[in-house]
């Protein structure tokens, strides 16, 4: 089993700065893909930013050039610097986690953090 534990959510004024984290423990061989999600009208959740082991990126496209994802060295934290931050960021972020375990593969979602932007 694979858990998710995330940090780093708050209240922020708009055009202000968060950082999220997300750090990935138990019986895991590797991860292959992080990354976070929010929800979205019409949909569960929406991809904001994910990252692979080789330390590719993709970014929605509504983040662009205001977020930015980074994995640590060794591939089981995930952060997401956020600046500028909207008032439509407002949401609940979740970390997301592929990967194989001793079990076999996996797929792992966090519990969640609150992001809070007041205009």
């Amino acid at each position: 089993q694979v858990q998710l534990v995330e940090s780093g959510g708050g209240l922020v004024q708009a055009g202000g700065s968060l950082r999220l984290s997300c750090a990935a423990s138990g019986c895991i061989n590797s991860i292959n893909d992080m990354g976070w999600y929010r929800p979205a009208p019409g949909k569960q959740r929406e991809l904001v930013a994910t990252i692979t082991s080789a330390g590719s990126t993709n970014y929605a496209d509504s983040v662009k050039g205001r977020f930015t994802i980074s994995r640590d060295n060794a591939k089981t934290t995930v952060s997401l610097q956020m600046n500028s931050l909207k008032p439509e960021d407002t949401a609940v972020y979740y970390c997301n986690a592929v990967g194989n375990s001793r079990y076999g593969s996996f797929r792992s979602w966090g519990q969640g953090t609150q992001v809070t932007v007041s205009s």
